[in-house]
């Protein structure tokens, strides 16, 4: 499909004018722009082609792709290109009606409901004669209302990964605009293991060494076997086994020496120590293990007892890391990055997902913990930034504030949020009681009895502290903003001198050459 039918309406105002009524497809609300500020997560381009009556916006996105977002949150691709798109809203100018119609209930039900919505809308004006008349001025092919909807779902399936819109402001993802749900990551991301598994056990001989020497699609191997277990796979396992530990200690590694100890054949314990032996870090990761002589029994439950705890036979129950972690070593970076923010969304919106299970009156912010971390690594410091705002609200002892503030005070340094950072750092000083003028209150007076930060001078906190404050002061004095610069060197400054022994090394020359950066700075240029 091509994008024909948009430059002819464009040099044909009376054709502009039928596509924007009935077919609401208005050209001229194009220089209005959206109700908001948006984006897409995956950072591609947006161009605004048109709105409708509605608040809705239509965008084309860089594949040619057409975003329809609507002004309550929802969004979702529904046509392939531009034209393609104008085929749905003539074809089907009720279709907003039709969002919840999937072609799977059949012809019948299709037509019934397309003809119900059209006798309504034949009420107020004649669309049959206007809909033919627009639909040849654009050389527009005549679909049956089942095609149409067909062509509409297969465009609304592929709104994730590619084209999640993000409100720009606040970072959370609109809606599926079909509002079906999808499937579950570790069904795309198992798809290749679970292929290359069928292949292994075919008995395919080239796959076998491929796959073996392959990191990726070993894990994916171990973990598609271990939601498909079958007895005839030890020998496939006792192969992958030793390879895995070439990657050292992976959580696939401990997965294939669980697999393989089910199996209860005392005579793999001999192989299941070599690799335990590989290196120090597998020798710590892979304790337990029988020793040999044990028997098979005793081999058996010492795989079931790691397998209850640790792995199991439901991909549903494996933590959301796993499936994000497995999906990025797979190139499918946006399907992590989207589960990611979905994820941070629903705690954003229901904070009671952060009950602690043995306490429902206190909120445990430990896997907003993690959330920042995959999102960092995905290259999202955005949306890092948005889990650490809400991770360092969430702290209750003030040791956690002090370093849940600093890691806030880095992302937004390193988003470019510079002043935002030093108001970060000086709530932080706040907490530790090293005040802007330099004098010494006692830190966590605020929470009675807390007593976390009694050693904060002599430990990497304080350190890691400091250095974050004389990176946020170089930078402030290389955007010229330099008496902001000068405060959050002093601010440096009070810490550094508060610290002791280990935590203090290094910070001097750390500081006079930050000191000298902004002096460099703050000097008038007398050339």
């Amino acid at each position: 499909m091509t994008d024909h039918a948009l430059r002819t309406l464009r040099q044909h105002r009376d054709l502009a004018v039928l596509a924007a009524f009935p077919f609401d497809f208005d050209l001229d609300r194009a220089a209005h722009g959206h109700v908001e500020d948006v984006r897409l997560a995956s950072g591609g381009p947006l161009e605004v082609l048109a709105g409708d009556d509605t608040g809705g916006t239509y965008f084309r996105c860089a594949d040619g792709s057409v975003l329809y977002a609507d002004s309550e949150g929802s969004a979702g691709i529904i046509g392939t290109s531009v034209d393609a798109a104008l085929e749905i809203l003539i074809g089907l100018p009720g279709w907003h009606d039709y969002l919840g119609l999937p072609p799977a209930d059949g012809e019948e039900a299709v037509l019934a409901c397309v003809a119900e919505t059209e006798e309504e809308i034949r009420e107020s004006y004649d669309i049959d004669a206007e809909r033919a008349e627009l639909r040849a001025a654009l050389g527009l092919p005549e679909r049956s209302p089942v095609e149409l909807i067909g062509l509409l779902h297969c465009a609304l399936l592929r709104t994730e990964p590619d084209h999640v819109l993000l409100n720009d402001e606040e970072g959370m993802a609109y809606r599926l605009l079909d509002g079906h749900p999808r499937p579950p990551l570790w069904e795309p991301v198992l798809e290749r293991g679970r292929a290359d598994l069928a292949l292994l056990r075919a008995g395919d001989a080239a796959a076998r060494a491929e796959v073996a020497g392959d990191p990726v699609r070993r894990r994916l191997v171990l973990r598609a076997a271990q939601f498909d277990r079958s007895d005839g796979d030890l020998a496939l396992l006792r192969e992958l086994l030793p390879r895995e530990a070439e990657s050292s200690m992976t959580d696939e590694l401990r997965l294939a020496a669980v697999l393989v100890g089910l199996h209860g054949d005392p005579a793999d314990l001999p192989l299941l120590h070599e690799v335990r032996d590989t290196d120090f870090d597998t020798h710590c990761g892979l304790g337990g293990i029988p020793e040999p002589g044990a028997d098979g029994a005793e081999l058996r439950r010492w795989a079931r007892d790691l397998d209850a705890s640790l792995f199991g036979a439901d991909p549903a129950d494996e933590p959301e890391s796993t499936w994000t972690d497995l999906a990025e070593a797979q190139g499918l970076t946006e399907l992590a990055r989207v589960t990611l923010i979905r994820r941070l969304d629903a705690l954003t919106v229901n904070q009671s997902l952060l009950r602690r299970p043995d306490d429902p009156t206190r909120l445990d912010p430990a896997q907003l913990h993690g959330l920042a971390y995959d999102l960092e690594r995905l290259g999202d410091f955005e949306q890092a930034l948005r889990v650490q705002r809400l991770y360092s609200a969430l702290q209750e002892t003030a040791w956690d504030r002090v370093s849940a503030r600093r890691d806030l005070a880095r992302l937004e340094r390193e988003t470019g949020r510079l002043v935002p950072a030093s108001r970060t750092l000086a709530a932080l000083r706040g907490i530790l009681g090293v005040p802007d003028d330099g004098t010494l209150e006692i830190p966590g007076l605020d929470v009675p009895g807390d007593t976390s930060l009694a050693h904060w001078r002599e430990v990497n906190l304080g350190r890691f502290v400091a250095r974050e404050h004389y990176a946020l002061a170089r930078a402030l004095a290389g955007a010229d903003l330099v008496e902001e610069a000068r405060a959050v060197l002093a601010g440096a400054d009070a810490i550094r001198a508060e610290l002791r022994g280990a935590a203090a090394q290094g910070l001097d020359g750390l500081a006079a050459e930050v000191a000298e950066r902004i002096g460099d700075v703050s000097r008038p240029d007398v050339s």
